[in-house]
């Protein structure tokens, strides 16, 4: 008996527990941006600037991905070589076709993949595919070989930065070429956010650890490789 009534008390403790995050819940909403917020990164992206702002991976840092000029302030800024291309976030999969050739085994890995975003229990990472025969966008974000990384974002900021700028946006880790990359705001370092002509507040202080997408590369034959699990 003994046994039992300290088993039932570890249960009610669990029980208030719960209660208590769920109360908690809406003010730990981290899908609620500010509109305010959207609307300057917007202002920043139509003026040819960069900003850093939450994605659905790690912090990046972005630019119209139609404007070349923007896209070679980042490259300053990180410090990076201008010949190793950046990806670029879309809101949707039906844009696609705009900006590369979409082969045949990409549908079936977007189908799978728009899939996942609807399972909230699903914690794989998001995925980054890397088309072949880019065009629409800035010459210096293409790789050598005619191709571009592409993501699908469903995270609720950028998501909604991509739709209203009607533009794809670069989503580049925000660290130095070399450095690690900023799982979460904290860790991004001062000579990025100095760097940036807009650093976003949406989500800065929401301390989850983030992981970069898994990247598949896929070519007009629709063979494929993994670059990035």
């Amino acid at each position: 008996m003994h046994f039992l009534r300290i088993f039932l008390k570890i249960v009610y403790f669990a029980c208030q527990i719960r209660v208590f995050f769920v109360i908690l819940h809406p003010v730990m909403d981290f899908d609620r941006y500010d509109k305010e917020d959207l609307q300057e990164a917007l202002r920043v992206l139509r003026s040819g600037g960069i900003i850093v702002y939450p994605t659905d991976t790690v912090w990046g840092i972005g630019c119209d991905a139609t404007n070349a000029e923007a896209v070679a302030k980042i490259f300053a800024l990180k410090q990076r070589e201008d010949s190793k291309s950046m990806l670029v976030l879309l809101d949707s999969a039906a844009k696609l076709d705009y900006y590369v050739e979409v082969p045949e085994t990409a549908e079936m890995l977007l189908g799978v993949e728009s899939q996942k975003s609807k399972d909230e229990s699903d914690s794989s990472k998001p995925m980054t595919i890397i088309y072949p025969n880019a065009r629409h966008l800035a010459a210096n974000l293409i790789a050598e070989d005619g191709s571009v990384g592409i993501r699908i974002t469903n995270e609720p900021f950028s998501k909604a930065l991509c739709a209203q700028l009607k533009h794809p946006i670069v989503s580049t880790s925000a660290n130095m070429s070399g450095h690690p990359s900023a799982h979460f705001f904290a860790e991004i370092e001062q000579a990025i956010l100095d760097g940036a002509d807009y650093v976003c507040r949406f989500r800065r202080e929401d301390e989850t650890p983030h992981e970069p997408s898994t990247i598949i590369k896929l070519n007009t034959d629709n063979t494929f490789k993994i670059i990035r699990e």
